[in-house]
């Protein structure tokens, strides 16, 4: 016969020891978890999930005329290039809200109308209101945008990413080269960093940030598909700017709007779109804005030396067909050059002596074979400069000296 006080005093030993080796087992994982989790923190190859710790946030205002660290969220192997750039930009990307007061039909041609852009109301009077995008390039509240978004406008209203709004004064707008400056009044506004749009290649990453649509904060992403298109390739013959190309979308609202480098530095201002295109979008390259912004800054406008021509790149094709205009009397004699096909009135051409029909060759001794290499002289020269031309007229070589003149332009605004 058992004793039952054995079994009696057994039985708790039993628990006991369960409890003792659970507790154990329990630290003794705890100890493995850590020592893994430690090992494998230094691996390049696999990195483990760091549990993020929740820091207080400071009381006081960060004072900082560049932009505040963005918290990155969501999983840390999704945080590519493009998550970064939109980070560091994002804060100084801003919606601009314009509207007018317009007279029954008195709407009149803008960039919209050229790229395809739906025109805002207006046909019957009231109030046109429009939307676009900007960036800021100043701390004490300077943006840049374009000048189509402002063109008019009687009031301007900027919103930043944070919430934040502002009323906005126009400082200058330039509608030959599209760019326009508006100023707020804030200060330690979060600006943007600029990289080099002068040498930039095809097949480069672009990245476009802005209020497509009313969307606000829209990203998007492709590469640069070419640098340098002129006014005439785009379809905007009125414009004097070369425009970077990219098939990032850009579609209406995004005008003005920051076009970013792989760094999220912005190399361009996203700016128009053509009608009926697909994956193409055009951007003007910053350098250029930043030099038309600061005479903007400084006097409120810009002068464009012009010659008062309208002029055709010639080669067997158009030479063809120009000769064989029979609603015209012009006849050219040479396949190289850039003709003369019209020449304004009392402008600086017609003052110099150039005429219709006439082919330059060559400028200041260079030869010349596009016509976008003569509005490149003409830029250079300023109001005022001097230009050597040599012209080809009806088979006989003419050399003549022309001062450029100022551009009359209509006052955006």
């Amino acid at each position: 016969m058992k004793s039952s006080t054995g079994k009696f005093w057994k039985q708790p030993a039993i628990y006991i020891l369960l409890l003792v080796t659970g507790a154990g087992a329990a630290m003794l994982g705890d100890r493995l978890t850590v020592s893994q989790f430690r090992a494998n923190s230094g691996d390049s190859g696999q990195r483990a999930l760091e549990p993020k710790l929740q820091l207080p946030r400071s009381t006081k205002d960060r004072v900082s005329k560049v932009l505040p660290p963005a918290s990155l969220s969501g999983d840390g192997t999704n945080v590519n290039f493009i998550v970064a750039a939109v980070a560091k930009v994002g804060p100084a990307v801003v919606r601009i809200d314009a509207s007018r007061r317009v007279k029954p039909g008195n709407r009149g041609l803008s960039p919209e109308d050229f790229f395809g852009i739906e025109p805002n109301s207006g046909g019957r009077g009231g109030i046109e209101r429009g939307t676009g995008s900007g960036f800021v390039i100043g701390a004490d509240g300077v943006i840049l945008t374009n000048a189509h978004v402002v063109e008019g406008a009687d009031t301007v209203n900027v919103t930043l990413k944070d919430g934040r709004s502002f009323q906005g004064r126009v400082l200058g707008a330039d509608k030959v080269t599209d760019v326009a400056v508006v100023k707020i009044e804030a200060n330690n506004v979060p600006v943007v960093a600029i990289g080099n749009s002068d040498k930039l290649l095809s097949g480069e990453w672009a990245i476009a940030i802005g209020n497509p649509l009313g969307l606000d904060n829209s990203v998007t992403a492709g590469i640069i598909s070419a640098t340098g298109r002129s006014s005439s390739d785009v379809g905007v013959p009125d414009k004097r700017i070369g425009f970077i190309q990219t098939d990032a979308a850009i579609n209406p609202g995004n005008s003005g709007g920051p076009l970013l480098n792989a760094s999220g530095q912005v190399i361009g201002m996203n700016t128009a779109i053509i009608q009926g295109a697909q994956g193409l979008g055009f951007a003007i390259p910053i350098q250029a804005a930043q030099q038309v912004a600061k005479e903007l800054i400084s006097t409120g406008k810009v002068e464009h030396a012009y010659l008062g021509i309208e002029m055709a790149t010639l080669n067997p094709e158009v030479k063809q067909q120009i000769n064989s205009n029979a609603n015209s009397s012009l006849r050219v004699t040479v396949d190289r050059g850039v003709a003369i096909v019209s020449v304004v009135p009392a402008s600086p051409a017609a003052a110099a002596g150039l005429r219709a029909g006439d082919v330059i060759q060559k400028i200041n001794n260079q030869p010349i074979i596009q016509s976008e290499a003569v509005q490149e002289f003409v830029q250079n020269a300023k109001v005022g400069g001097l230009l050597q031309m040599e012209i080809n007229r009806n088979g006989q070589i003419v050399n003549l000296t022309v001062k450029p003149g100022s551009l009359p332009v209509q006052k955006v605004g």
